[in-house]
């Protein structure tokens, strides 16, 4: 299965997050919704077929694996 990403909107900008997005590694969407949370992205990405991993910074950068986590891994701890 393939991975996706869960980012945080807006990018790239500090302040509230007012969303997220699921994106592939290069960026692009694998929808246009916005998720008012990330338990609803990673819900719609399984629903999908596809791997989320989470950000666990506020500015991501996908080349970088310290800045993802397996999905599972953080709805676990919570």
């Amino acid at each position: 299965m393939q991975h996706v990403y869960v980012e945080p909107v807006p990018k790239g900008r500090w302040g509230p997050v007012e969303g997220y997005t699921v994106e592939f590694q290069d960026g692009t969407r694998v929808s246009q919704e916005v998720y008012r949370s990330e338990i609803l992205a990673v819900s719609e990405s399984k629903l999908r077929g596809y791997v989320p991993l989470l950000a666990t910074v506020r500015v991501t950068d996908k080349a970088v694996a310290g800045h993802w986590q397996a999905a599972e891994d953080l709805l676990e701890q919570n």
